[in-house]
This record gives structure tokens, sequence and C-alpha cells, in this order.
């Protein structure tokens, strides 16, 4: 199996484990599940997982110590963090040594992020009053 229909083939039993057992809106095969794309975007709404992105789509390949530098935040909750990203396939993994080297898992993400800024920039006031949004950023750091 080729890169792309490995991750998709992880998705899909992903997507069947998040939704076994819930009462979750019928999707087709072609559409997704609104539960299953708030988790997706969930993993990027939180904002330390967030920075990890920004920085993987900036500078390419990191290990967990450099992140760890570069976040200002103890190991194990950039740890934690990463475990959620590679999780929702957001980021992979590469084993050095005793390094686990982490990227980017697909390309068209630092896309969703610049059209994600360029859609809230003009939003910016209401968003930074809105209480709603922000219990569920301060909930979860």
């Amino acid at each position: 199996m080729n890169d792309e229909s490995d991750t998709r083939h992880e998705l899909e039993r992903f997507h069947r484990r998040v939704t076994r057992g819930a009462k979750l809106e019928r999707a087709s095969s072609t559409e997704l599940a609104p539960e299953v794309l708030a988790r997706f975007l969930h993993a990027l709404a939180e904002p330390t997982r967030l920075r990890i992105v920004e920085l993987l789509a900036r500078e390419g390949e990191l290990h967990v110590s450099a992140l760890v530098e570069r976040l200002q935040q103890p190991q194990g909750r950039v740890s934690t963090h990463l475990a959620c990203l590679r999780t929702c396939g957001l980021v992979q993994v590469r084993q050095d040594g005793k390094y686990r080297f982490y990227t980017i898992a697909d390309h068209r993400i630092p896309a969703l992020l610049a059209l994600a800024r360029d859609l809230a920039l003009p939003y910016a006031a209401a968003i930074a009053t809105c209480r709603v949004a922000a219990r569920r950023c301060s909930s979860e750091d």
C-alpha cells in the first residue's frame, strides 16, 4: 500500500473507533460525520497544539526536545499534545535512535492554517471577546 492509502485506511479505522457506540449523525461514505470533523478541528483549536503545528509547518521536522525548548512547556505536556495530533492524523512521527521526530502529516495543513488566519483576522476583536470560546480554550491548556 502507498502512504495515501495507508493514511486513508488509518482514518477510516479511527472514524469507526470514534463512532462505535456513540449516537452520531450517519454520514455517507463520501461525507464525514460532523462529530468527527469537530474533533479534527478541536485538535487544532487548542493553543499549544496549534503552536506545535505552526512550528512544524514553519521549521519542518523537529524532535520532542526541540519542541519543548521552543514552546517552553514541560516534556510531558508536549508529548501529550503530540499524541493527540498524531492520533488525529495531523502529524507523523519517525523514530531515529532515542529521538522521535515529528512532521506535518499532510501538506495541506499549513494552507488550512493560513486560511483560518485570513478568515479570523477581520473578526479578531469579536473572537477575543467571545466568552464561550475563551472558556473552551482556557479549560484545555
